[in-house]
């Protein structure tokens, strides 16, 4: 029931030299990518939840370890406070830095938001955070933001918004390209898997990805791979496993591709080792 193990994904598998994404295959060294197993659970026990994995991930603070359990799926006010302390966003802000969360939101999570009726999640929350406001409808029609399903297509066939330009996977991973030219980090959030893990959907999770195939086609295409690092990874386990609809304990699968991977990815063993290596990267210190 792995989507990642019956797919048939052309830019993984060269990526990979033919070898799954998967937990069996471990750590594996390519001529092109980096695969490293990742740490989700951080010494607590349970599955591990978006709200503390997420916040762990953006600023390099076990949040898990800090709250004593994992939490989510939306921040809480304590996890609040360990992304109001650690943000990449601010820290980047606070170096003189550009850092751009390239999502887009549609109208109604405004609307929802502004009532009261929904929290933001722990990566618009971090992006504000650091001085951004949130994309919108604007934003994703000038091409300067994308939908979580980087096509846009859902904003057309869910959300009403019919004339949203919508892109091939190739070409949305192009036009991440072209937003990121002004930004020395972009973020971009891609949530469906989580949704189609939980709804057990196996087949819906091979389309995605191999629609996800695309779009890494896309932008690797189209970057500097000489002077990029793109990292791809999750806040937890989900989708690797369409049996049960949960969350699960296992490592998140990251890969590392572009410059300065191999110095790297020795230094990646959970999910608070990315703000540190991001920062190495782009030379700033630790604040």
């Amino acid at each position: 029931m792995n989507p990642l193990a019956v797919g048939d994904y052309p830019t993984l598998n060269y990526l990979l030299d033919g070898h799954k994404p998967i937990r069996a295959t471990g750590r594996l060294s390519t001529l092109q990518a980096e695969l490293i197993p990742t740490d989700a659970n951080l010494g607590i026990p349970g599955r591990p939840q978006s709200a503390t994995g997420q916040a762990a991930l953006l600023t390099g603070i076990n949040a898990p370890q800090r709250l004593g359990e994992h939490y989510g799926p939306r921040p809480d006010a304590r996890v609040r406070a360990v992304l109001d302390e650690g943000s990449i966003f601010r820290r980047l802000r606070i170096a003189g830095l550009a850092g751009y969360f390239c999502n887009a939101y549609p109208q109604g999570y405004f609307d929802a938001v502004n009532r009261g009726k929904r929290l933001l999640s722990a990566v618009p929350y971090a992006a504000t955070v650091g001085g951004q406001v949130l994309l919108n409808q604007a934003d994703l029609y000038t091409g300067h933001a994308l939908a979580a399903d980087f096509t846009n297509a859902g904003w057309r066939d869910q959300l009403g918004y019919a004339d949203a330009p919508v892109y091939a996977p190739s070409e949305a991973g192009h036009i991440l390209w072209q937003i990121a030219q002004e930004y020395a980090f972009v973020f971009f959030e891609h949530w469906v898997t989580d949704v189609l893990g939980h709804q057990q959907d196996l087949a819906g999770a091979v389309a995605n990805l191999q629609n996800f195939d695309g779009f890494l086609a896309g932008l690797l295409a189209a970057a500097d791979l000489e002077n990029t690092l793109v990292i791809v990874t999750s806040d937890h386990g989900n989708i690797e496993d369409c049996s049960h609809g949960k969350h699960t304990d296992n490592p998140v699968l990251t890969l590392l591709l572009g410059a300065q991977r191999r110095q790297y990815a020795p230094q990646i063993q959970a999910l608070t080792d990315f703000v540190p290596v991001i920062e190495d990267f782009l030379g700033i210190q630790s604040v």
